[in-house]
């Protein structure tokens, strides 16, 4: 693992909190998306070499939508940038770490992402993704 590359904050209200996120952090959102495979709307902060990304449900099942109804606003989870996502998930699982999604997927912000089991990880959602290359897709 290379660097954390971003925090995920689940949020109520994107709009809302983009406004709130500018205040603290001194700064306007740099981009917002949609990803359809996983129900969610993002918006990315630059902070250093470190992003946050806010994720807003855009579907009452999503896994966001779920996560809001058990524990409200707040730290979803944490992305580590790795090399090779592939490579990543290999040494995981056999450090005894349990993985979500063992196939990469497209994740938010030209990302492929694999997600860790939090009861394997001392509660925590950890990610992984990895850059999409052009050579990649």
């Amino acid at each position: 693992m290379r660097k954390i590359e971003h925090i995920g904050i689940a949020v109520q209200d994107l709009e809302e909190s983009n406004a709130l996120f500018a205040k603290l952090l001194g700064k306007k959102h740099f981009k917002t998306e949609k990803v359809e495979g996983e129900a969610v709307e993002t918006s990315f902060f630059q902070v250093g070499e470190t992003k946050v990304e806010l994720l807003q449900a855009t579907n009452p099942n999503s896994a966001i939508a779920k996560y809001l109804e058990k524990k409200k606003p707040g730290v979803h989870h944490i992305a580590f940038d790795v090399e090779n996502i592939e490579a990543e998930v290999e040494r995981l699982k056999g450090e005894g770490f349990e993985i979500l999604n063992e196939t990469p997927k497209q994740g938010a912000d030209n990302k492929l992402v694999v997600f860790l089991h939090p009861r394997t990880t001392n509660g925590v959602l950890v990610e992984l993704c990895q850059e999409i290359s052009v050579n990649s897709k």
